[in-house]
């Protein structure tokens, strides 16, 4: 508020809680200032609201617009920035009216806009923004109807993103000279009906390569979190070297079961071969010991410490007993029967396992079900590692027709059980991530459009099955384009199956509002073998991505054909075989048989992919081919 007078007496201020009131029903943080009509004035309290990590999306400010001599605020604003409505640094910047009323109805014309064009000002994606018109605008700004006091603003938010944009045309596919967000959505309109819908795909057929390509440059970088060192930690990749913080042993501990002894080849020492006294006993529990003097033995456990003084473990198998205790329960004295002990036989050094301070863990490597880098982090006392966070992942059906799979009963004509959702998820869960059940959403745009605006609140990958080929009611392409104002980078692969596998990512700003993150969208198609097919593929090398793991990917390991497959002469094949390791030493494929793309009966005790060529005829019976390991190896040796 500008106002000489107020600036004086707070009291007789009406401007700023006609403004407050605007935006009461949604709540929020906001700051207040009342200053004096001057010019440096008024250019401080804007420049500590619009500079640094702690600026604001927005800044009202009312009274000085008049053409009074004191009436100053156009002109300040100006010299900082653009007059009546500019931009300074990310902070939009409007000066209204100091009339209550005035400065109210200003407000309320505008406010429909206004999370719109501060998001633009903080540096939002403009094609993305725009993307779906102004209904898309008007949700994700929470207006539900045109009522004033319906209105979400982000006005006072005081932790906000600048980063809006998220890759959307920072890559391009491989032959494209334009950026995405430079072209218009090119998917179907839902409400063109079906006369106007494309006839052929308008999406470019990409190679396998380009696709992974794409996939590899546009899928967000991981993200770096504390994690306690847990179960919950297996599957994990670091993302810092780990040191450790204490030696393993941690004091001098012997090997074997047996008697600590003082051993040298110094002359006043005597031979370890004779009659020894046992004059203490040493667990592997904590505890006070004596020390040892030459000529006295000891008789200590396996991992127990070595009494103070003692050089050397003897083994219980070269000692007898020679006397007991009067009451029979200890011994008294053994009888080494060996003269070549030498010092430090049979013990562990302090750090001879692991020195504090030495890297037993280096940025990359993961945290594996066999148990030994999750043991080594233990056994130094480690309680916390960096690592990359792993993605978690939703999965959704779409399509009227689609049931639950455990739905009891016969299936009325056209139904259909879900195959695909169920499968996934398995194969997600399997692949080491946290997996999301979606459940099926209809043919409907509008419910569409919800499902997967909900689903991208908690999930940060979503994998739906179907709706993503060329029918009227294949909606997915022109939701995630036209009314996420996401990006579709490719549309098309060149594969069988998997010809319509679509990959997008979307921006969306979380409820908490402080920053825009990318959420990545697979559609596959909705064929289950298909589906899982591009899972494999292209799915699970975003998901490595996210998580840091390294190579992305499946494995590809070279075998050898049982019998002959047909090729494709125009689509690179993925054929599911089974692969044995035999006696030969080498690893051997054989078809599961009819591989059409709807028959999930393929991937029956499959645990690989065969890469079949683009060529006419066929592989044949003894060639060397790559394929793709998706499970354990089956062994015949």
């Amino acid at each position: 508020m500008l106002s000489e007078t107020a600036s004086k007496d707070p009291s007789t201020d009406k401007g700023i809680p006609a403004l407050q009131d605007v935006f009461a029903q949604k709540g929020g943080d906001n700051q207040t200032k009342i200053v004096p009509d001057s010019v440096l004035d008024i250019q401080k309290s804007i420049s500590e609201w619009t500079d640094g990590e702690e600026a604001v999306n927005l800044v009202l400010t009312s009274g000085g617009t008049g053409f009074t001599q004191k009436d100053n605020t156009p002109e300040v604003i100006a010299m900082m920035a653009r007059p009546i409505a500019g931009v300074r640094n990310k902070t939009l910047i409007i000066t209204l009216p100091g009339s209550p009323k005035g400065a109210r109805e200003n407000l309320e014309a505008i406010l429909p806009q206004l999370a719109h064009a501060c998001e633009q000002a903080a540096g939002a994606d403009s094609r993305a923004l725009h993307a779906g018109g102004t209904k898309r605008l008007e949700k994700e700004a929470g207006l539900q109807d045109t009522s004033v006091h319906g209105h979400h603003h982000h006005s006072h938010d005081h932790s906000h993103s600048n980063n809006h944009s998220h890759g959307h045309g920072h890559h391009h596919g491989p032959k494209a000279h334009t950026k995405p967000e430079d072209r218009p959505p090119i998917s179907n309109d839902p409400n063109a009906g079906p006369t106007r819908r494309y006839r052929e795909s308008p999406y470019p057929m990409l190679t396998v390569e380009e696709a992974l390509q794409q996939i590899g440059e546009l899928t967000p970088e991981p993200t770096v979190v504390k994690a306690p060192v847990d179960e919950n930690l297996v599957g994990s990749v670091l993302a810092e070297d780990v040191t450790a913080t204490e030696s393993v042993p941690a004091f001098r501990a012997s090997i074997v079961d047996g008697y600590a002894i003082i051993a040298s080849k110094h002359i006043m020492v005597p031979s370890t071969k004779g009659i020894f006294p046992v004059v203490g006993v040493s667990h592997a529990k904590p505890g006070q010991m004596s020390d040892l003097r030459i000529g006295e033995v000891a008789r200590i456990t396996t991992g127990a410490p070595l009494p103070p003084g003692a050089t050397s473990v003897v083994m219980v198998e070269d000692t007898v007993l020679k006397s007991m205790t009067e009451d029979g329960q200890e011994e008294k004295e053994i009888e080494i029967l060996t003269d070549a002990i030498e010092p430090g036989e049979n013990v562990r050094e302090v750090g001879s396992d692991v020195k504090t301070g030495e890297v037993i863990m280096e940025k990359g490597e993961g945290i594996t079900t066999v148990g030994g880098e999750f043991g080594l982090l233990a056994s130094v006392g480690v309680r916390e590692v960096s690592v990359y966070q792993r993605p978690v992942i939703g999965v959704l059906s779409t399509g009227g027709e689609i049931v639950q799979h455990n739905r009891p009963g016969e299936l009325q004509l056209g139904e259909v059980r879900d195959t695909n959702r169920p499968t996934l998820l398995t194969a997600i869960r399997g692949s080491g991530f946290q997996a999301v059940d979606l459940g099926i959403a209809s043919d409907k745009p509008g419910a569409l459009e919800q499902t997967l605006r909900d689903a991208m609140r908690t999930v940060d990958v979503i994998i739906t099955s179907g709706g993503v080929s060329m029918g009227e009611l294949d909606l997915l392409k022109p939701t995630i384009e036209r009314s996420l104002g996401g990006t579709i980078h490719f549309g098309r692969v060149s594969m069988k199956p998997g010809k319509p596998t679509t990959f997008a990512t979307v921006p969306f700003k979380s409820n908490d509002g402080l920053r825009a993150r990318l959420r990545v969208i697979f559609s596959l198609p909705g064929n289950p073998a298909s589906a899982v097919v591009t899972y494999h593929l292209f799915v699970l090398p975003a998901l490595h991505k996210m998580a840091g793991v390294q190579p992305v990917g499946l494995p590809k390991v070279q075998v050898v054909l049982e019998q002959d497959v047909k090729c494709d002469s125009k689509r690179a094949e993925y054929h599911r075989v089974m692969v044995v390791a035999k006696s030969d030493g080498l690893l051997h494929a054989v078809s599961t048989g009819f591989q059409r793309s709807s028959r999930i009966g393929s991937f029956k005790g499959a645990n690989a992919l065969l890469c079949l060529p683009v060529k006419e005829g066929k592989v044949v019976k003894g060639e060397r081919i790559d394929a793709l390991l998706m499970g354990k190896i089956v062994s015949e040796v």
